[in-house]
């Protein structure tokens, strides 16, 4: 298997990266893909709060005290992803967040949660070389890989923007968002890598600084709600926001998809 490997690499903190990184996932098993989201957020632990049950061991466990450990033995389903009531206590029944849902592929979360003193091992530049070997990994065992990238400032936010075969940059929705899109390009070239794509992240009452949308080559994701619980809306949502996750994995990954939409409805097309 030859999986494209993606890194999200947030502009700035809190861009809503994790949750895009999920989402996107999502809309690659919406459309039959199986697909890894591989945490390289260390500090943050961002992509853990996606997994129901314990997790042990974790990703940082495997590039310090197992190093001979499969990339399997840290790698969890997404609830609300497919395929959660496979695992022992993960997912339960109902229709939000968390839940069981049936889709063509599945999405796993291989996360970071871990003490202080083991993701400050995990953060070595020895670790990254390991981080690297991790997600080639990953990508021989999957049909798409997502790594969620902190903002390049860390040896495991460099080896996700350098290794994986595209890099793209989520960015609030904000004149800040694009004005940090602008250093995030710099600081991934000073490590010899390059951005495809950018992924504009709206959020509900961003308020004045919000742009104006009109920055070519940008895609333009609407605000959805961030509860971790809702999430992932693209799995089964037809609206706006799914339409958009799907346009932005299009972009991000330099794919097309077989995921179709219902029209809307007349009432819809000419609704504000």
């Amino acid at each position: 298997m030859n999986a494209t490997t993606l890194a999200l690499v947030g502009a700035t903190g809190g861009a809503g990266t994790t949750r895009t990184a999920v989402e996107l996932a999502a809309m690659g098993a919406r459309d039959g893909a199986e697909v890894a989201v591989v945490d390289a957020a260390f500090t943050t632990q961002g992509l853990s709060e996606y997994v129901t049950g314990r997790i042990d061991p974790d990703l940082t466990a495997l590039l310090t005290d197992d190093p001979d450990a499969a990339l399997s033995a840290a790698a969890y389903p997404i609830a609300g992803a497919g395929a959660a009531a496979e695992r022992p206590g993960v997912g339960d029944s109902g229709d939000d967040g968390g839940n069981a849902t049936d889709l063509p592929g599945r999405v796993d979360a291989v996360p970071a949660r871990a003490p202080f003193e083991r993701v400050a091992r995990a953060k070595t530049a020895e670790a990254a070389r390991k981080l690297e070997r991790r997600i080639d990994e990953a990508a021989a065992t999957y049909d798409a890989v997502v790594v969620d990238a902190a903002p390049v400032g860390s040896n495991e936010a460099v080896a996700a923007a350098t290794t994986a075969d595209r890099a793209v940059a989520v960015r609030p929705a904000t004149a800040h968002g694009r004005d940090a899109a602008q250093r995030l390009r710099g600081r991934v070239a000073d490590v010899g890598g390059g951005l495809d794509a950018t992924l504009a992240v709206e959020r509900a009452g961003s308020g004045d600084d919000e742009d104006d949308g009109s920055e070519s080559g940008v895609v333009r994701v609407p605000a959805t709600d961030p509860d971790v619980a809702a999430a992932p809306t693209a799995a089964t949502g037809n609206g706006a926001y799914a339409r958009a996750v799907a346009t932005a994995y299009e972009a991000a990954f330099d794919a097309s998809l077989g995921v179709e939409f219902p029209e809307p409805e007349l009432v819809e097309r000419f609704t504000p």
